[in-house]
């Protein structure tokens, strides 16, 4: 684990480096409380710091109180060191934000006591923070596909729309629909067909941009939120969805089976967030006249052959 040591005083500071390397920490030093500062702000900086109380610029207390305030995420565990006795003193320390005190002049073992217990404690923080990512995870993706879930894909659609008409920029929406996918479940069974969705899902996922947002919108139909686009662009991105699946045929439950989908493009210049259920009509609609044409391909929600017959 690294380390932070902030130490003005060369003797302590050569002591302290040289105990902590020796327990197996990776040990940085600041030589006053500004450098100790700008060492605790990046990412990855070391969770356990080891301040002086009195040191030239910012002292350990100062130093505590703006760490504190800064709020950062993963947690660093402060001890402070003092030379300081009266009670006053190391309440004002503890009230500052140091999570535990030492006294100088102190036994080294002591100190690595000490700091077994701040890392006791930073290694539960840092499960409680695995756990709360695990349960936003669950929260936010759909459990079989890990794609984004119905409800999300469709909050990301109103962010997207509030940014393109914030930036002026084009939106698209593509709805997917796997061909004849009922015939899957009911000649292969369940687990064959949850297999084709997450084959699906894989290869969508792989297609699309990294700014792309996509989500499983409801059984075999998938929602795709592409900032950006326009209508060239939006549909070019839907070909490519509908290749990434039909490109080679699909493993499940022992057999070899070919996968096609039905896409329907929808996109508007400058979208207005309050639009959003009218624009999934239209990217709905244009869906359904994919169908109609055959399948296994994409149709737009303003190809003039159809929209007539599909005007909201």
């Amino acid at each position: 684990m690294a380390a932070l040591v902030a130490e003005d005083n060369p003797v302590s500071q050569a002591m302290l480096r040289n105990m902590l390397t020796k327990w197996g920490y990776d040990v940085a030093v600041a030589r006053d409380g500004e450098e100790a500062w700008r060492l605790l702000q990046p990412d990855g900086a070391p969770r356990l710091a080891i301040l002086d109380w009195m040191m030239p610029g910012i002292d350990g207390v100062e130093l505590c109180r703006r760490v504190r305030a800064a709020g950062r995420e993963p947690y660093q565990y402060i001890l402070l060191l003092t030379a300081r006795t009266d009670s006053e003193d190391l309440v004002e320390g503890m009230d500052a934000g140091a999570d535990d005190y030492l006294t100088k002049p102190f036994k080294a073992q002591e100190l690595r006591v000490r700091l077994r217990a701040g890392r006791r404690i930073l290694d539960l923080q840092e499960e409680l923070l695995a756990a709360r990512e695990a349960l936003r995870d669950q929260a936010t993706h759909d459990g079989l596909t890990g794609l984004l879930n119905r409800t999300t894909v469709l909050e990301t659609l109103h962010i997207e729309a509030e940014r393109a008409m914030r930036e002026r920029r084009p939106l698209a929406l593509i709805l997917v629909d796997l061909d004849h996918f009922k015939l899957v479940n009911d000649t292969h069974g369940h687990l064959a067909g949850d297999a084709v969705l997450r084959e699906a899902a894989r290869r969508m996922r792989q297609a699309c941009r990294r700014y792309d947002a996509i989500g499983r919108y409801g059984g075999e139909e998938f929602l795709a939120v592409v900032p950006g686009c326009d209508r060239e662009a939006s549909h070019a991105q839907a070909e490519r969805l509908r290749a990434a699946l039909a490109s080679m045929p699909f493993a499940a439950a022992g057999a070899s089976l070919e996968v096609t989908c039905s896409i329907g493009v929808a996109w508007r210049e400058h979208p207005l967030p309050s639009q959003a259920d009218a624009f999934i009509r239209e990217a709905d609609q244009a869906l359904y006249a994919a169908k109609d044409r055959g399948r296994n391909r994409v149709a737009a929600y303003d190809d003039r052959a159809f929209s007539h017959q599909f005007a909201i």
